[in-house]
């Protein structure tokens, strides 16, 4: 039992420190996912929205805080508590995102390790039965250093945290684990092997026969079927390839100019996935970074999902010099985690990605 305990221990405690740094290092991606789950027809907390992101920095960083007290021995009976109580609300909250099928991608790894539902289910129930093990045998949880270090310890690493919060926020994610990292090809993101996997449905047609339901399946075709048609509802029978980037476009006005611009050779994209959201202070900054790219000989374009009368208010306000365009907000925020923000392209390949904080930058280097 005191091998076991000291395995749960380690096991428990590492998982607890990574998947809280991952979370750490992207909060604002956390925040998001944390306001998927507050919606209506989720737990309908939207109350709690405004604070999400708050809420977000609180929650890893106690995530991290009660996998170092657990690997130090430091307060065991406040951590197994604490890791027991934890762990069985997001049991629960994994079974409900995968029974209901409410939130597709729990966001326990963050983008570093996509979970699926049920595998992040699976995930949680390991865990409990570790904690269970834990929390029914204390005895053999004993300190690792000096007790009275202990303390200094989990203080060093809280001030350690609340400054990488800090730091990340400010800039953007230390390590970016999302499909629009430094480096991609947004072009080649898109695109789907001829080879790739094709997913499969199944078709469940619904018709009124001489007064009785008749429920045919078929793989698309429109069955031949001597009734009244009332509905058809689709089943996915098996997931195709879904390329790295398959939301990504840019419009206007009915009009597809994806290809156009991902061709530029001088591309700065600012993006901003919603106006009424961007920060004053930010705008000015990109601003002045834009007109700089200007002057440098790029073309420069706008992200938004935002409408066009606040589209128009906006450009009439900070005189930006450059156009528009539309594009998904659910793409924009996983794009940069900075609103504005701006993207340097090459043809499609992303060179760099800027905070609007780090928006001084001289474009010749580019």
């Amino acid at each position: 039992m005191k091998a076991l305990v000291g395995f749960s221990r380690i096991f428990v405690g590492i998982l607890f420190i990574f998947s809280g740094f991952v979370k750490l290092n992207d909060p604002l991606g956390f925040s998001y996912k944390l306001q998927e789950y507050f919606s209506e027809g989720v737990l309908n907390l939207e109350f709690l929205i405004p604070m999400a992101l708050l809420i977000a920095v609180f929650l890893v960083i106690f995530e991290i805080l009660v996998g170092i007290t657990l690997l130090l021995g430091y307060l065991p009976k406040f951590t197994v508590w604490a890791l027991l109580l934890m762990i069985v609300f997001f049991t629960f909250l994994t079974f409900y995102s995968a029974y209901f099928n409410k939130v597709t991608d729990c966001g326990c790894f963050g983008d570093a390790i996509p979970l699926t539902p049920w595998e992040s289910f699976t995930k949680d129930i390991i865990l409990l039965v570790l904690i269970l093990i834990l929390f029914f045998n204390q005895k053999y949880i004993t300190p690792i250093l000096n007790p009275a270090s202990h303390k200094w310890v989990v203080f060093a690493a809280f001030t350690a945290c609340l400054g990488f919060a800090y730091y990340v926020l400010m800039h953007l994610p230390a390590i970016d684990f999302r499909a629009y990292k430094i480096g991609t090809n947004i072009t080649e993101g898109m695109q789907v092997p001829d080879n790739a996997e094709k997913a499969e449905f199944a078709y469940h047609w619904k018709f009124n026969v001489n007064g009785n339901e008749k429920i045919i399946t078929t793989e698309g075709e429109y069955p031949s079927v001597d009734g009244k048609f009332i509905n058809v509802e689709t089943e996915t029978i098996k997931e195709g390839y879904i390329p790295p980037i398959h939301d990504f476009a840019i419009e206007r006005n009915g009009e597809d100019f994806t290809s156009a611009f991902l061709a530029k050779e001088k591309l700065i994209v600012v993006v901003m996935y919603n106006l009424s959201k961007s920060e004053a202070e930010g705008l000015d900054a990109i601003k002045n970074a834009t007109d700089n790219a200007l002057k440098n000989g790029y073309e420069v374009i706008g992200l938004t999902a935002s409408g066009e009368n606040d589209v128009a208010k906006i450009k009439q306000k900070y005189n930006l010099q450059f156009e528009v365009y539309n594009t998904d907000e659910t793409a924009l925020k996983t794009i940069i985690r900075s609103n504005p923000g701006i993207l340097i392209l090459h043809k499609g390949t992303i060179k760099d990605k800027l905070h609007w904080n780090d928006a001084n930058i001289n474009f010749e280097n580019y």
